[in-house]
């Protein structure tokens, strides 16, 4: 899989859960891991604002990433979510392939 991609998303904790399942059962990401709480400062309308999130590390492939921002952005809270794509260099050969197995079961 040599287009495989982490989309990060941060998100309220109350919305983390919904957003992962429902990338995972459209098949957009493969899998979803979801970092309880971190802690992010940012600047939002003049203000500095700090905030406990949470941060989903979504795997899926560069093709989908449409797909899955679109998707972010349907079920976020935020006017502007956090959604970056990062290019997987190197990976597991097993988990690559599972991964696009797992992205590419035909859809009824």
């Amino acid at each position: 899989m040599q287009d495989a991609i982490i989309v990060n998303v941060t998100a309220p904790q109350d919305e983390a859960e919904h957003i992962a399942d429902v990338l995972v059962r459209r098949r957009l990401a493969a899998c979803v891991n979801i970092v309880p709480t971190v802690r992010s400062v940012y600047e939002w309308q003049g203000e500095v604002v700090q905030e406990d999130e949470s941060l989903l590390i979504i795997k899926t492939e560069a093709a989908l990433y449409d797909q899955v921002e679109s998707a972010v952005k349907e079920m976020h809270s935020y006017d502007t979510p956090e959604i970056i794509a990062i290019k997987i260099e190197r990976g597991s050969p097993e988990y690559l392939q599972w991964m696009s197995a797992t992205l590419h079961v035909a859809k009824d």
